[in-house]
């Protein structure tokens, strides 16, 4: 038996101009908020890969209408609330989704079952159930609050809840159930973590109160009691993707790539800072406005790169980015320490444990801690990023694109499995990397 997979082989240099899916994060928020409201939602360039296809599924079943117009062009009729669904919610491999989604539905007065795949069945979802359930909200799950999930909403009372860890997921569902909660919800983030529910809410309408405290922390208020009206969103390009052919660009000799329209929010763009740390050549042009947020071109040319201290305190805003960053380590001149990542182990994967498996798998020396990864960079060492790895991905899209970027630098080629997950957050990953003249084709890989 052989099983699909995906090799990448060191070729030429990498060159051209493309644009970035659309952001994950604020394509989800755009659907949920623009089922909540009253009236339309026109979005444009919404991201189309299947995490943000099933929160429009759900949306759909909660009694929004629920259009594709186009490419990237959506519209949702919210007829100002949720009703109760006919069926289970599938949220796939969506843990964004099917966290904000709860929050949504508890605000109401109604009964609704999640499940996913078996990716999403494995999380805990228990940082969302604790302050959901202090609100008054009830349900019913297996062990360890995982999926699946049966949430009874409605009649939720006001809270004022401290995050214990920082969490943008944790914070959104709590303010989403606030909206129709008695005396509306606080959040309070001792960390800024991604403020995009916080801004989407603002431009559907709503009252949202951020105030600095004495302490450091932001303290977030909504409301109760209001309601949203439909507007328009335009969805900028997303981070976390153009991450993978920039660093492709960096550590490839004689690469240059250029990403359009990527989202500069300061809550998003730390990688950015952190490689520009490193040494890399990544320059940001043509800034402008669009959402409500700063996007720009971002070019990224071959350069040699150099270990660094990532803060900790950076980590809220980057945590989907350290697999691709933990790449660039590789080919940098000595250790870069990333520390404060505990988050990670709870993604779609252990991605602290798999990142440094996959870059071991590939020569890289890589020391893991519980909360923390170092990688030893081979620039100056005995020998260079040796690849020839098969990677296992436990069917996390971030792992296996990142190590199909290390394979594109490395001495031999390097394999993912269960490559079909890509589409989750990057629909076109393949072709958009073949397409600048990265060598990336399908391999039949023997069971390990």
């Amino acid at each position: 038996m052989t099983a699909a997979g995906l090799t990448a082989t060191r070729g030429g240099p990498l060159r051209g101009r493309v644009r970035a899916p659309g952001d994950k994060s604020i394509s989800h928020r755009s659907l949920i908020l623009g089922a909540m409201a009253s009236g339309t939602t026109e979005i444009t360039g919404l991201l189309e890969g299947e995490d943000v296809k099933r929160t429009a599924a759900a949306m759909a079943a909660f009694g929004a209408r629920v259009e594709r117009l186009g490419a990237g062009r959506w519209r949702v009729e919210g007829q100002g609330g949720f009703s109760e669904p006919l069926d289970v919610i599938d949220c796939g491999n969506a843990g964004t989704g099917v966290r904000l989604i709860m929050g949504a539905a508890a605000g109401f007065d109604l009964s609704t079952t999640f499940t996913g795949d078996a990716s999403l069945r494995g999380r805990p979802m228990n940082r969302v159930l604790k302050p959901l359930g202090e609100m008054g909200a009830t349900w019913i799950a297996r062990s360890g609050g995982r999926l699946p999930l049966t949430l009874r909403g409605g009649n939720l009372k006001t809270i004022a809840y401290r995050l214990p860890e920082p969490s943008a997921q944790v914070k959104s569902a709590v303010l989403l159930a606030g909206l129709h909660a008695k005396g509306g919800a606080v959040v309070i983030e001792p960390e800024a973590t991604r403020d995009h529910t916080e801004r989407m809410l603002r431009a559907f309408g709503a009252q949202v109160e951020i105030a600095p405290m004495d302490d450091g922390a932001r303290r977030i208020f909504v409301p109760g009691g209001q309601a949203l009206s439909g507007t328009q969103v335009v969805v900028p390009g997303d981070p976390s993707s153009a991450a993978f052919p920039l660093v492709a660009a960096l550590i490839t000799p004689g690469s240059e790539v250029t990403v359009e329209g990527v989202l500069l929010n300061p809550l998003r763009a730390a990688l950015f800072t952190t490689l520009q740390e490193m040494g890399a050549d990544l320059v940001i042009t043509n800034v402008r406005e669009a959402g409500g947020d700063q996007v720009g071109d971002v070019t990224a040319r071959h350069s040699a790169l150099r270990g660094v201290v990532a803060p900790p305190e950076r980590a809220a805003a980057m945590i989907d980015e350290y697999p691709i960053l933990a790449i660039a380590a590789a080919f940098a001149e000595g250790p870069t320490i990333m520390r404060g990542i505990g988050e990670m182990r709870v993604k779609e994967s252990d991605r602290i444990a798999l990142t440094a498996a996959g870059l071991a798998a590939c020569g890289v020396g890589v020391e893991e801690e519980p909360e923390g990864l170092i990688v030893n960079g081979t620039v100056r060492a005995n020998h260079p990023v040796a690849g020839g790895g098969r990677v296992t991905t436990h069917g996390d899209h971030r792992i296996a694109m990142a190590h199909l970027v290390l394979g594109l630098a490395a001495e031999a080629p390097v394999s993912v499995d269960e490559p079909g997950m890509i589409a989750t957050s990057f629909p076109g990953f393949v072709e958009m990397m073949t397409g600048l003249g990265a060598q990336i084709q399908p391999a039949d890989l023997a069971p390990a």
